[in-house]
Order: C-alpha cells, then structure tokens, then sequence
C-alpha cells in the first residue's frame, strides 16, 4: 500500500479522525490513502510544525497481538534505516488504543501508478529508478533486514524527483526467515519459489521480486498470470521467468540477463543480495551507454555474463551488436563509466561454472517431472478445493456503509455468506438504523457460509458540553477533541472584562450559546468565541488617529456625526457607538465628532430694571459692557436696548453691550 505518496484525496468520505490531534502532538489533516492493515493521513507535526503522515492501525486489527506485533516491528525495522532511498520513520506510538506511526511525508506518486500512466518504461528510465531501489534496499540487507513485500506500490517517487522504498510492514531479520501458515504474506505475483514452497525468505528473496519489477517495467505486464492466485504460485514455483525482449523486442540483451539472474528459481542462482546486484546494475548501465555510438568505444565486443544466468556464451566473450534504443531516452552522463570487458579466463570460468549447473540440473530432471506432476496434482485439487469445494472463499463485500439493514443482508448474501447477530455502536457520521461496516471488514476472505455481523448505528453519542469558558484558546481546543471545531473560524470579540486569548462563549452550529446545555452530539460543529480585549479608547482622537486605532483592532468606521461639547475639543472625537452587540472583530462603529460648545441666545431683558436684567444676561454666559452709573441705583435703571440683538445666538463669553434708560 503506497500510503504516504503522492495525491491527497480531498474529496475522500468524512472520516473522522480528520481534524482530530493525535497524541497532543500530531493533528490530523485528510485522509491520504487505506489499506488493508491501516489508513494513513497527511498531519502537521505541531511540535517540530512540518508535514508527516501518520500510519493508524485499523480498530478491528489493534486487539490483535500479531498485527499490533508486526506494526510496531515495521517501524522499528524502518527506523533503523537512515538512507535517502527509504521513506523515514519519525516516531511510533498509541493514543486511545490506536497504534500508529509517524512517516516522512512524499508529495508524488509511485511506482504502480507511473506503469498505469504509461505502461513501459524507457531502459533508462528503468535504470535510474532501480539504482535508487536497489541502494535503499542495499542499506535495507546491511542492516540485516528483508523487505518482503516489495512491489510497485511500495516505491515512491517524488515531485522532488526522490525515489523510495516504503511499507517495511513484512520486513524481517534475516535470520528470522520463515513464515509458515498464514504468515506467508506479500504479494503474490512477486513472491520467490522458496516463499511459496517453502515460506522461507532472505535478502535473496528480494532480489527475485525486483527482478519481476524490473520485467514489469520493461514490458508492461507481469510474468506470470492465472485467474487464482493459485495459478500464479503454481508457475512461479515451477516456471522460469521468461526474457523482456521476448515481450518487447527493444529491450538489450544485457537487461534480459539481468532479469533472468535476479528472478533464477533456485535462490544460489541469484545475486546475494541488493548490493551484488546494484554493482551489476552499474556495469551494465555503463556497458550499455560505452556502447553508443559517439563513445568512442568498440560497440562490436562487449561481455555481460552474469553469474547464474541461463544464457550459454559461444566462446570467451559474448558479442552484442546494438540492442540499446537511443530513440527511447535521453543518455544521462556521471555514472561513472567502468570498462565491462571480462579477461578471457574469467569468461571461461563462468563459463564452465555454467556447465556444471547444466549438467546437474539434468541429472535432477527425472525428479523434477515426478515433482513437477506431484505439484500439477495438487494444485488440480487446491484449485478444486477452493475453487468449489469445502475450501471455496468468498470476500466480505465492499460498500456496504451507509446502507439499510436489509439491503446489506441480500449483498452478504448474494455473496455466499450467512448474516450473523448484528452490532449495535455509536457513529458519528451513519445515521441511526444504517450500516457502519462489518465485522469482519470489507473485503475479508471467509469460507463460504461463514457469518458476518452488521455493524448497526445508534447513531452519534451524547456527550457532556465541554467547559471551556474562561479558558486560554489552546486549551479550549484541546478539550473539544471529540467535536467538530475549525480553528480558522474561530469569532474574535471585544470585551473588557475577559482577558485577550481568552475564551467567552461557546456555541452551536446555529450560532447559539452552548452555555446552560447539558449535552451535544459528538462531531457536532461548534465555534469558539474568544476575547481580544477591551474596543481601543479613541475619544478625543481627531479622525485620522481614531481611524488608525481601530482599524488595527480589526473594527469598521461607519457613520460619522457631530454633537456640541463643553468639554471635548472641536473634531474631536466625543464617543463611539457601536452598531452591534456585542462587538466582534470585523464589525463596524459609528463616531460622534464635537463641535464645540453650544451657542446661546440672548434673553429679552429690554424694559427689565438693572437689578434683573443684570444676573439674567451673566447666567446666560455673556459678558457685559455697561455704564457704571447703571449699578449706583439699578432697581431704578431700566434697559431700553442690548446688542447683539435680543434672540440671537452666539458663543458663551460674547460681550453683550447694554444702553439704559435713566
């Protein structure tokens, strides 16, 4: 399963551990891909704040002591890899029973979808992405562990142009090599004969797998075919894996014996491991580029004899003319060129050592007939046997989630299985009555006739409103693990009394207040409202600078009015008003801008004495200018005129000029 490659799938089905923070460090971003002991996610390491994706083991698997074993042992076979051709392991651990692991992230695709997209590779496209399998595997074999599951999905190629090998789920220590029963795991189209009939493997069983990879590359399809599994085994434990070229004509001769030495039957045939290979790999890369033409080399005598390999030299070299297509690839330099000319005796010596292989395998040939029949036998009755006899199997199927009860009981089934006693268990996404999954999973292989139980939903639990106000944010969101929360639509809103960053209400995908609710579904959308202190003190700010505060608190200006004042300067601001209550960020105020102080208007005192007019025209807020005569006897002095005029308005403090009647 190529987990961590590539393409995220944005509109996969809700899942909902997306959105959720594993273990306080790691939170869950989308769903990258699911496989048939895990699914894998895109997260943001928040500690070390880069991508990774995270490996968790499928629920239905973690209570098995055997799959929880080989989980752990992937990441601790990987961790002990440090080399750029292997997908890195950062961390491994358990939140809430889910076992998971912490991989570097590879933004790409990988190797199974380059052979969907274009089906035969170029020699030297081949070239380059082996070289880079075969060093990570090299590393992988120093470090005396096996792969065993190598496959086109579990290479990695990435938009960088870095190549990997994932998935070291299977892998072993070397000298733990058996796997008998129902750990005989892998893929089967790339099994070695020993696994399949022995369920032994060592690092040279890796070998054999690249070489059926490499087939595949330069032919588009895969040696060996058949409509069970079965089949497949049956020939490659009894079938040589035939030559590229005969699949397609412009593979060089030199790849055909690349091929067949590291696919040879026999595991002595073989290169030892990864790095006997990757040392041929170079040679013959460099043979097959000194013979281009513009070289300078002798395209006419070139020897490529591998060790193991049934092709049989006619002399002391093996002569080639051609066979590598320049049309196809673009001739990359650095490789190091290294002169592949055998001197004649060592040529001779594998030759002879060719002979001797010969001559045994002849003498095995009568006892390899009786065995050949005794297998063609028994894979007649395993075919029968699982095919349509009591060993026959069917798949749980597929595609059942969502659906009613009784539609999920015909699929179960039309597919030759038995519905046992149903499941019932909270979900947070199927609604109540509907299908979840099964138990066993989608796509479990039972005998027919075997029972799968329907997992039925109660529909989402009812759980506890978390108390969260008054917290800082950080923590709130740490309490709301089981609730649907977007951090980015977090409601910013003003208020003195609660401390910026600080948590003032919690509410309901309607936008109501949680508080005094004693209960809410999980998944449920909730948002926090969060203070950012008190609304910025603008008042007797001239527009521009109150404009500038606000703004910068994230506010709106609306409308802008005036007023008198006694006390705020003119164009200063007297008050703010917002518009809405309360105020969020975002949000527009209105301002009231003074004017100055009121104008007052000037009292008709014309006819009063002096002893009345006097006071009332002070009391107003005018000065006065008189003739001082008028205070010596002011009951008895009466005004007869004022200016300015009785009834006009003018700023407090205006001298009022009075005239009398004496």
């Amino acid at each position: 399963m190529a987990e961590y490659t590539a393409t995220v799938s944005e509109n996969a089905t809700a899942d909902p551990l997306v959105g959720r923070l594993l273990d306080g460090r790691y939170q869950i971003r989308s769903r990258i891909a699911r496989g048939g002991m895990a699914t894998v996610y895109l997260a943001t390491d928040l500690r070390l704040e880069r991508r990774v994706a995270v490996k968790i083991m499928h629920g239905h698997l973690a209570d098995d002591a055997a799959f929880r074993e080989r989980f752990i042992r992937e990441a601790r076979s990987a961790a002990r890899l440090a080399h750029p051709n292997v997908v890195a392991v950062f961390d491994q651990g358990e939140d809430n029973d889910m076992a998971y692991l912490v991989m570097e992230y590879l933004p790409g695709i990988t190797l199974r979808e380059l052979l969907k997209e274009h089906r035969i590779l170029t020699t030297e496209q081949t070239f380059d992405i082996m070289e880079a399998v075969l060093s990570g595997l090299a590393a992988a074999h120093r470090a005396g562990i096996v792969h065993r599951d190598l496959k086109p999905e579990n290479v990695m190629l990435a938009d960088d142009g870095r190549i990997k090998i994932g998935d070291f789920g299977l892998a072993r220590a070397v000298s733990a090599n058996t796997a008998t029963g129902a750990a005989l795991l892998g893929t089967i189209a790339y099994l070695s004969p020993e696994l399949v009939t022995r369920g032994t493997a060592d690092a040279r069983s890796d070998i054999y797998a690249i070489g059926i990879m490499m087939f595949e590359m330069l032919t588009g399809e895969q040696p060996f075919k058949g409509e069970q599994p079965v089949q497949i085994a049956y020939q490659h434990a009894n079938d040589a894996v035939p030559a590229p070229s005969e699949k397609n004509p412009r593979v060089p001769a030199e790849l055909d014996e690349l091929v067949q030495w590291a696919t040879a039957k026999d595991p002595q045939d073989r290169p030892a491991d990864a790095r006997a290979l990757l040392d041929q790999l170079f040679e013959t890369h460099s043979s097959l580029m000194t013979s281009l033409p513009g070289t300078g080399s002798d395209t006419g005598q070139r020897t490529a004899v591998f060790p193991g390999i049934g092709r049989q030299p006619t002399g002391e070299t093996t002569l080639y003319a051609g066979g590598f297509d320049t049309g196809e690839t673009q001739v990359l330099g650095g490789r190091g060129a290294r002169s592949t000319t055998q001197p004649t005796a060592l040529v001779s010596n594998r030759t002879a050592q060719l002979a001797i292989r010969t001559k045994r395998k002849r003498a095995r040939g009568p006892l390899l007939l009786a065995l050949v029949l005794v297998l063609a036998l028994a894979a007649g009755g395993a075919g029968w046997w699982f095919g349509f006899g009591p060993g026959a199997r069917a798949a749980v199927p597929d595609g059942l989630a969502g659906m009613t009860v009784a539609a999920a009981e015909l699929a179960i089934q039309e597919a030759e299985l038995v519905v046992g006693e149903p499941i019932q268990r909270h979900d947070a996404e199927i609604a109540e009555g509907l299908v979840v999954t099964t138990e066993p999973g989608p796509g479990t292989s039972l005998l027919r006739g075997e029972p799968v139980q329907l997992v039925i939903s109660l529909g989402p639990r009812s759980l506890p409103v978390p108390q969260v106000i008054g917290l800082p944010e950080d923590e709130a969101l740490a309490q709301l693990s089981d609730f649907t929360v977007d951090p980015d639509a977090t409601i910013q809103q003003f208020n003195a009394e609660v401390p910026a960053g600080s948590v003032i209400d919690l509410l309901d995908a309607d936008g109501n207040s949680l508080q005094g609710v004693p209960e809410i579904f999980e998944r449920s959308a909730v948002t926090l409202v969060v203070s950012v202190g008190a609304i910025p003190d603008v008042t007797r700010q001239y527009l521009e600078g109150a404009t500038s505060l606000l703004t910068a608190a994230g506010l709106q200006i609306g409308a802008t009015t005036q007023e008198y004042s006694e006390d705020a300067p003119v164009d200063t601001v007297i008050r703010l008003v917002p518009t809405t209550d309360p105020v969020r960020v975002g949000d527009t105020v209105d301002l009231v801008f003074s004017q100055g102080p009121a104008p007052i208007v000037v009292p008709d005192v014309i006819g009063w004495t002096w002893a009345d007019a006097k006071p009332a025209l002070e009391q107003a807020g005018f000065k006065l200018s008189y003739s001082p005569l008028a205070d010596i006897s002011p009951g008895q002095v009466v005004v007869n005129a004022v200016s300015p005029s009785v009834g006009t308005e003018h700023p407090r403090g205006t001298v009022v000029q009075v005239s009398f009647a004496f």
